[in-house]
């Protein structure tokens, strides 16, 4: 069992930048692949970025490439999105997500290859 719990968002104007973290409990957080999804308004949820056990390998939606970076420190069972030149369009609630990858680096993309899941945190980036 993993329990995510997300941090981190707020209001910031478009071009600033938000950090978000996601606390995970439990004593075998590095054995997970994590993950960050993103739902606006009236949209369907949407991958964002995901990490492999180690840290070694990412894997970023075009939308955001360039733009966020994920990391995490297993040392500290968290795993973070910093997100930079923020855009009205990055408005959405933003959830953590763990899974037990299928392969050694796996870094997944879809909701459904995720077991465990926080309530997410909101993001509003204004123009």
């Amino acid at each position: 069992q993993v329990q995510l719990v997300e941090s981190g968002g707020g209001l910031v104007q478009a071009g600033g930048s938000l950090r978000l973290s996601c606390a995970a409990s439990g004593r075998t957080f590095s054995s997970y692949a994590m993950g960050w999804f993103r739902q606006a308004p009236g949209k369907e949820r949407e991958f964002v970025v995901s990490v492999s056990y180690d840290g070694g390998h990412t894997y970023y939606a075009d939308s955001v490439k360039g733009r966020f970076t994920i990391s995490r420190d297993n040392a500290k069972n968290t795993v973070y999105l910093q997100m930079n030149s923020l855009k009205p369009e990055d408005t959405a609630v933003y959830y953590c997500a763990a899974t037990r990858p299928t392969t050694a680096w796996g870094t997944p993309t879809a909701e459904y290859e995720y077991g465990y899941w926080g309530r997410g945190t909101q993001v509003t980036v204004s123009s």
